[in-house]
């Protein structure tokens, strides 16, 4: 079946169609162009205000991506938004994250030197919350500004916020000990129990023996930071027993938990001049020690023990006649080939400043007698008067020991060089120790008693007795109570013939009385003889008649004083 429709080119009715004529108007084409090339131009424009208005781009570096999230996590300076994430991706050696950070135009500052970056997270700790708000927001860059005009496009970040922004008010020390304690990056800074400031740094010392402390004091208040300000450790909780009782200092609770440091102005006259920037302190132990007076150039010297130092340790306190002067910085032991014994060789150091007006002065003395006051010269001449090192029990309880440096008696002579390097004191046994010595000795005194025998002879005599007690109870006693008894009938007896109504009491009692007139006659005869001695020759006169007369007066009437009448 064909289409009869179709006509072929060519054939007859092709002549008989019209041509249609077609115009073209050329400005309707180029009105078709002009909307691509318009929204080229916009776009062109928009990479060129994009170009104008974008910052540098940074890389940051951190241990970890935790929290991150590449063209979502924003960079932000006072909680203000100026910059993004754009990219993360491992770093070459798999160790860290490089993180890529597009700031704004208006950041430029951003990539310098000295500025800071770090990750806020929710922090909890004992200095502390911190980045809390990042809970419902996410976490974020946060960012801190430094001084310097250099440009810088990578960065080490931090791994935990800094403690002090720059430009904080205030000022930063450097405080040096010999042990970091319990005190962290945070741990508050205390002036009279107020908090002023912060830790915020410490670092091993070069030569590794110690460690240097940075720490903030925010201003107003580091003007009370002065040259002659001293710093302690206020970590922890300071007990002292003494004759006021048990006293328990600390700063805070926060310092009990996470450690701290205090500091005062010594008492008395002293520099009041405020600390630059910068400036160096010693961080003492406790308050004690801090607010003590200067110790002054510190001495070491040794010394030689030959008997066991159980208990000392180092830090062990040097006292002079009671007054701490030093501590012990060394305990070693050593050998000594002649002997074949092993003495233990102690380190001190002392401060000679500590025993203030004595040691001013011995100084004085010395230079008076025009000899050298080096503190060698001073040892000598105390050596030679008896002074000795001894290792003295400091507690019962613990048997800690501590170095006594004190004079004793009857000290036998040592030889003393003050001129060596380092000193040797002269040590003699301590008290405890002359104490053991006497407890052997006794008992080897007592293991040279002949125990055994005097326990054998004991033994004897034990038995002896025991047949002289036997016999004293068999034999003596019962003889011992007839005599006893018969005792008993004496005095029965004599009592009987010593009563009143006794024969023998009556006639005692006639003997008696005749006596007495015999005696009153033998004094009237004695004074008749004194009056008339030649009664003895002659006789005795009669008696003169009686008076005719008057009565005489009664008082010459009387008798005289003793005569018979």
């Amino acid at each position: 079946m064909t289409d009869d429709s179709h006509t072929e080119p060519g054939s007859p009715n092709d002549a008989e169609l019209p041509r249609p004529v077609v115009k073209r108007r050329r400005f309707n084409a180029s009105l078709i162009w002009l909307v691509p090339a318009l929204a080229a131009l916009v776009g062109l424009s928009l990479v060129v205000h994009y170009w104008l208005q974008a910052g540098p781009q940074i890389s940051i570096s951190f241990q970890s991506a935790e929290g991150l999230d590449a063209g979502k996590t924003p960079v932000k300076y006072k909680n203000v938004v100026i910059g993004k994430v754009q990219k993360i991706r491992l770093s070459a050696d798999h160790k860290r994250v490089q993180v890529t950070v597009a700031l704004e135009k208006s950041a430029e500052s951003f990539a310098t030197e000295g500025t800071r970056y770090w990750v806020v997270r929710p922090r909890i700790g004992l200095g502390g919350v911190s980045g809390i708000d990042t809970l419902l927001s996410g976490s974020f860059i946060g960012a801190d500004v430094g001084d310097s005009s250099t440009p810088q496009e990578d960065f080490k970040g931090l791994e935990t916020p800094p403690s002090v922004n720059h430009g904080a008010p205030g000022r930063s020390y450097v405080l040096h000990t010999d042990d970091l304690g319990s005190l962290d990056i945070g741990s508050p800074v205390y002036y009279r129990r107020i908090q002023v400031g912060r830790v915020v740094s410490y670092e091993l010392d070069k030569d590794g023996k110690g460690i240097s402390i940075g720490i903030f004091v925010d201003g107003p208040n580091d003007r009370f930071v002065t040259t002659s300000t001293r710093f302690w450790n206020a970590s922890g909780i300071d007990l002292s027993l003494g004759a006021g009782g048990l006293k328990v200092n600390t700063q805070s609770l926060a310092s009990v938990l996470a450690g701290g440091i205090a500091f005062l102005d010594p008492r008395g006259p002293h520099d009041s001049t405020p600390a630059a920037e910068l400036t160096s302190y010693q961080l003492f132990a406790d308050q004690a020690t801090a607010m003590a007076p200067p110790d002054g150039e510190p001495h070491y010297f040794r010394m030689r023990f030959e008997q066991s130092v159980r208990g000392m340790a180092v830090d062990a306190p040097v006292e002079f006649l009671g007054i701490n002067i030093g501590k012990v910085v060394s305990v070693n032991l050593d050998y000594d080939e002649k002997t074949q014994r092993f003495p233990v060789v102690v380190g001190a150091v002392v401060y000679p400043q500590r025993l203030g007006k004595a040691y001013d002065k011995l100084v004085a003395l010395a230079k008076a007698r025009g000899e050298n006051p080096d503190l060698s010269q001073l040892l000598g001449r105390m050596v030679e008067h008896g002074l000795r090192a001894q290792a003295r029990t400091g507690n019962l309880l613990t048997g800690q020991l501590y170095v006594a440096l004190d004079f004793v008696p009857h000290a036998a002579p040592v030889a003393f060089d003050p001129n060596a390097k380092p000193l040797l004191m002269p040590t003699v046994p301590g008290s405890f120790d002359k104490l053991q010595e006497q407890m052997a000795s006794i008992v080897d005194k007592l293991d040279k008693i002949p125990f055994d025998s005097i326990g054998r002879n004991l033994d004897q005599t034990l038995a002896g007795l025991d047949a002289t007690l036997k016999q004293v109870n068999g034999q003596t006693l019962p003889a011992f109570n007839d005599t006893l008894k018969g005792v008993q009938k004496t005095m029965g007896t004599a009592s009987d013939a010593l009563s009143s109504d006794s024969p023998l009491q009556q006639n005692l009692g006639t003997t008696l009385e005749q006596m007495q007139r015999m005696a009153r006659s033998l004094r009237v005869l004695t004074d008749y003889l004194g009056e008339h001695p030649e009664a003895l020759i002659r006789g005795r006169r009669p008696d003169d008649k009686p008076a005719t007369t008057a009565a005489p007066p009664a008082a010459a009437a009387r008798p005289p004083q003793g005569s018979q009448p």
